[in-house]
């Protein structure tokens, strides 16, 4: 498992050795592909900042067993001081528009009013994607769950905005998965840029 150091990150000083299974426990089942978590803490922004200064790698993993752990011990919404965001995403994406895997695609979007629910979906969609539960999982980036005092959110990003077909198949059993009935709309990461207020291109 690779990490990165954060200051901002509240990682228990255990959590690297805790989440790496030592030799005397049974063989790690291991994941189709390698997984990253991210941190992003807003809620200090240093003045003159650009976008995604805050932005830290935390860990990545490949087995089910350090997925649980690390779960358990860092990465859940309740943890996360207002402002600031927890991102899985595919290892070797950034959680950025520019990155080449994002810069065109667009995100799923999630409103959430309580943080119990927050939760649930949240986990659900984690481990939907270690998992590798949808059909469309090649277009799939990662996912994001930001914590605000208006709204907490949660967003999945996907790779190809423009392949409605397959968004829309993500978009629908990303519903079943996370189990709600209210409509969800998708947006583009070039509108986003372009614009503050940005319609969704999609719904389902």
């Amino acid at each position: 498992m690779e990490t990165e150091a954060a200051e901002e990150v509240p990682v228990p000083a255990d959590s690297e050795q805790a989440a790496a299974p030592t030799g005397a426990e049974k063989q790690p089942h291991m994941l189709e592909r390698k997984w990253t978590f991210w941190f992003d803490n807003q809620s200090k922004p240093k003045q003159g900042a650009a976008w995604g200064t805050s932005l830290r790698k935390v860990y990545t993993f490949d087995t089910v067993e350090e997925f649980w752990c690390l779960y358990d011990q860092i990465f859940k919404p309740s943890k996360l001081p207002g402002n600031a965001d927890f991102h899985l995403f595919k290892a070797g994406i950034e959680p950025k528009w520019e990155d080449p895997e994002c810069a065109n695609g667009g995100k799923w979007t999630v409103p959430s009013n309580r943080r119990t629910n927050l939760e649930n979906m949240w986990l659900e969609t984690l481990m939907a994607l270690i998992g590798e539960q949808f059909d469309e999982s090649d277009e799939i980036c990662g996912v994001v769950v930001g914590v605000r005092q208006r709204q907490d959110k949660l967003a999945l990003w996907t790779k190809t905005a423009t392949n409605e077909a397959a968004q829309m198949g993500i978009g629908r059993k990303w519903k079943e998965i996370i189990d709600i009935n209210d409509k969800i709309s998708y947006s583009f990461h070039d509108d986003s840029r372009r614009e503050r207020s940005v319609k969704g291109r999609y719904n389902v």
